[in-house]
């Protein structure tokens, strides 16, 4: 029982509790290139959940073997390993697709969350808690990415992937299409999550001052 709540407390961890993205803020370069729509948005982050998945699972096998002296070197040579796997499907798959993606697909390599996740975790703990924590995690990433991208498309193009959703009155919204709308769209994911965050922190403050008083 303890076991399955560990593994779920890890699988959170990064689906929610530190979100890449919203919580963590890593990964920008990604975050606010790549998310003028949907389909760039999820593209990015199941190319960038796989390559973490894969990374961090080996490397916790590898953690004993893989010596202190090289272990940067060792990790950065093996995200690069899945990185190349990725690169090499996505352009198998959809050359549009590719081109849209551009460098970033590479530039996971550089991706902080990968590589943290790498030190901080995966060559900390055995397999199955690296392998779930890193699912989570690159989830999250998605997640984060999809909702950027999501409103993006909706405001900037008047679809959602791909489906036009207004009618043909609708008037775009350009700067949405542009590198400032990826700043205009996380700012406000940003400022809603930190309200929600201090609307939880004052109920449970007025709880405790009420059970105060009453005691």
């Amino acid at each position: 029982m303890n076991s399955t709540i560990s593994n779920f407390d890890e699988f959170m961890d990064g689906l929610w509790k530190q979100n890449p993205i919203f919580v963590m803020v890593l990964g920008m370069c990604p975050t606010l290139a790549v998310t003028v729509s949907a389909v760039n948005s999820i593209s990015m982050g199941l190319a960038t959940t796989f390559v973490l998945v894969a990374s961090c699972m080996l490397i916790s096998i590898l953690r004993h073997a893989i010596p202190k002296e090289v272990r940067i070197a060792s990790y950065i040579v093996i995200i690069a390993t899945f990185v190349t796997v990725v690169d090499y499907a996505i352009q198998a798959i959809s050359l549009d697709l590719y081109e849209a993606l551009g460098a970033y697909i590479k530039l996971i390599v550089a991706n902080c969350i990968l590589l943290g996740r790498a030190e901080a975790h995966a060559a900390r703990n055995p397999p199955v808690p690296a392998t779930l924590n890193a699912i989570g995690m690159g989830l999250g990433f998605t997640l984060g990415l999809l909702a950027i991208g999501g409103v993006r498309e909706i405001l900037g193009a008047g679809k959602l992937f791909g489906v036009a959703l207004f009618g043909p009155h609708f008037q775009p919204w350009v700067v949405m299409a542009l590198p400032p709308g990826g700043f205009f769209v996380l700012a406000g994911w940003l400022i809603l999550f930190a309200g929600i965050k201090a609307n939880k922190q004052r109920k449970i403050d007025a709880e405790q001052a009420l059970k105060g008083a009453q005691a």
